[in-house]
């Protein structure tokens, strides 16, 4: 646009100094407004207590209410990262010496007793970076679980000695139950289709569920996209029918003790099956499947007489008859003819059901329409006494369900009746001289069996008898009050728990192993430290004699190790790739058991304390992160890999056996004691 000649120069050389005034004054405007708080970041971080005492009153007044819980977490945070205290003598470690102070008295202290900490944020840094930058969901994860835990650990401590919590599970008294329980279908959804069994199961109850299987649905199968003509759709109608047991961790699955799943429409073969099946801590068993064959008739397939899979109707197998001359010849020898009726298959879509589960002797058995069809061996490890939850879903509706024969009392809900209070089993005091080895158990807070199995087993080596090798539990908080009562009691007697409050997710295992390697360094001086999970069992003296074969100057990385493992992008175990952006995993080793030297625990606690550790939601692939890390900037990493740390079950010779149940770990010391390493493959 071309300047008129009637705008003189002097008017428009006033224009610009105008807008060059107001930009100025906007500009201090800004930086008087957003200076005091950029101020508090950097001297936070950079550990200036100068600006926090001048600002203290300010900060005080604050009405902010996340900063009220920020600072309260903060107390137990910065207690995480002070020397863990021996169970033995502390009844909970990780608890403050003192009773904590008021807020205004531990404001300026509590955020500055340790540096600032990735995952670790305290008080005044997670109030200035909640207003500066978002949390990612492993973050906000944590976050939420000190808070909780902080919660849960002050109602811990108000639970006094002389009026304790009135419940079974403390004062070990059987627990009153009724004999009978029913639900109908509107009740059902409303509890997640999940129905409550009070005291579980026993031999002779029986639960009845009337329902009416949903018509078939077509699904998409990526797997036979290819095969089929139709583009991978396959119509599929089936519902599961579920014993569970008790849930111990936020993000693990309960235990299932019965899985009973009937396809009506199969495996997209349109033909019908029944699969059976176990589920312990997410590790599923071998399946029994029922797709119409008869099942054998010796004695050792039966169950309480019953066969495991009963016949039925099936489109391509014609059955064949016998000939009248054949009969006939039959008869006149005196042969017996056993009457033989084949019925369809019970399921049909739309129609009513009426589908019954008896607890037998030996088994389930399950009968459809007054027919027996299928039978189920128990498994040792899932007692029916731990079958406290039935969950029905699927493609189908449920009018109605009925618990019958029910036991009326429980006294094994009570931990006493599973903790033996023996002095026998009572951890030996920290030795004060270097150990060779340290061993950290991954515990949830009502695994008490699985404890007292530990206790009773592997933790008798005459290693550890000898103070050598150190061993202890860690456990995170429960969400209800009274199983965190029993767990500081159980600590408090035992000496061997070592309790982190926060509360206890699959997500944040993490924590714990962080926690592990904090202990073996500080609180004992050991060579090597060892992660294992409360359902490993291991034969100590054989994973000193394969530590010994690598030299003492060596940093080293022993388990089962993975190579080359890619995340999954898809299904109940899913990794985004705002989790982990790369394509694959570093090498790590399977998180059941593995074994790190002290120098790469050192190296990590130095990298936790800066904030610079990457926490991943997958403990061992975390580690598998840390120690390549270590590998490519400190120094060369010897990494040892064994098929005898095993993942699943247990093999010959194995050095460690996962997934094993508190029977099957007497079991296997049993077989030790005896000189024999032989696995006890049954559950």
């Amino acid at each position: 646009m071309k300047k008129t000649k009637s705008d003189p120069p002097n008017m428009r050389r006033f224009r610009l100094s105008h807008l060059l005034f107001g930009i100025g004054v906007l500009y201090l405007l800004f930086v008087s407004c957003k200076f005091p708080q950029l101020l508090r970041i950097v001297s936070t971080l950079s550990g200036d207590e100068s600006y926090n005492k001048l600002e203290g009153a300010a900060v005080l007044d604050s009405e902010d209410s996340d900063l009220s819980k920020s600072i309260v977490s903060s107390v137990y945070r910065d207690a995480f990262h002070r020397r863990l205290e021996d169970s033995r003598d502390q009844g909970a470690p990780l608890r403050p010496n003192t009773e904590p102070k008021k807020e205004e008295e531990r404001l300026p202290e509590s955020t500055m007793h340790i540096p600032p900490r990735y995952g670790r944020i305290t008080g005044k840094i997670m109030q200035e970076f909640k207003r500066t930058n978002d949390l990612s969901v492993l973050e906000k994860m944590e976050e939420e679980a000190w808070i909780l835990g902080l919660k849960a650990w002050q109602e811990v401590d108000k639970v006094d000695e002389k009026e304790p919590v009135k419940s079974s599970v403390l004062d070990g008294k059987p627990e009153s139950c009724p004999s009978w329980v029913s639900i109908n279908g509107d009740e059902l959804m409303k509890g997640d289709n999940l129905m409550f069994l009070p005291c579980g199961l026993a031999a002779g109850s029986s639960i009845t569920v009337v329902g009416t299987p949903h018509y078939a649905h077509k699904e998409y199968v990526p797997q036979l996209s290819k095969k089929k003509k139709d583009g991978g759709l396959v119509s599929v109608s089936q519902f599961m029918v579920e014993l569970q047991g008790l849930k111990s961790v936020d993000g693990e699955d309960p235990p299932k003790i019965l899985h009973l799943n009937p396809r009506i429409r199969g495996d997209w073969s349109k033909r019908p099956v029944i699969e059976h099946n176990t589920c312990y801590r997410m590790h599923w068993g071998a399946s029994q499947r029922c797709d119409g064959l008869p099942s054998g008739d010796e004695e050792e397939m039966l169950v309480d007489g019953y066969r495991r899979c009963e016949k039925w109707m099936r489109n391509d197998i014609i059955d064949s008859k016998e000939t009248k001359t054949t009969s006939w010849f039959k008869r006149f020898i005196g042969r017996e003819q056993k009457p033989e009726m084949t019925w369809p298959f019970p399921l049909i879509e739309g129609r009513m059901f009426v589908l019954t589960l008896r607890a037998g002797v030996d088994g389930y058995h399950i009968n459809i329409g007054g027919r027996h069809v299928t039978s189920f061996p128990y498994r040792t490890g899932f007692t029916l006494e731990d079958a406290t939850g039935l969950a029905v879903k699927g493609d189908l509706d449920v009018h109605s369900i009925y618990a019958t024969s029910l036991p009326t009392s429980h006294p094994s809900f009570s931990p006493q009746r599973v903790l033996e209070m023996s002095e026998t089993w009572k951890a030996r005091p920290l030795p004060k001289h270097p150990i060779k080895l340290f061993i950290g158990v991954l515990s949830a807070s009502n695994h008490f069996a699985e404890r007292m199995a530990v206790r009773k087993t592997w933790m008798q080596s005459a290693s550890i008898q000898s103070s050598n090798v150190v061993a202890r539990f860690f456990v995170a908080l429960n969400t209800r009050t009274e199983v965190n009562a029993v767990l500081k009691k159980e600590a408090a007697y035992f000496g061997d728990i070592v309790i982190l409050p926060f509360m206890d997710r699959y997500e944040l295992v993490v924590l714990k192993t962080v926690a592990i390697c904090e202990y073996g360094i500080q609180n004992v001086t050991a060579a090597y430290v060892m992660k294992i999970d409360d359902d490993t069992f291991i034969r100590v003296k054989t994973v000193l004699k394969e530590i010994e074969k690598v030299a003492p100057e060596k940093s080293l990385y022993m388990g089962n190790l993975n190579l080359l493992h890619r995340p999954l992008r898809n299904g109940k175990w899913a990794v985004t790739y705002e989790e982990w952006p790369e394509e694959v995993y570093p090498p790590y080793a399977n998180g059941p058991a593995y074994v790190i030297s002290s120098d790469i625990v050192t190296f990590i606690l130095s990298q936790h304390k800066d904030r610079r550790l990457r926490l991943f939601k997958m403990e061992d692939v975390s580690m598998g992160m840390w120690v390549e890390r270590y590998n490519s900037t400190v120094a060369p990493v010897q990494y040892s890999h064994n098929w005898k740390f095993c993942q699943y079950g247990c093999m010959e010779g194995y050095f460690t056996a996962h997934y094993q149940s508190p029977r099957q770990m007497i079991c296997l010391w049993d077989k030790l004691s005896r000189g024999r390493a032989r696995c006890c493959n049954f559950r």
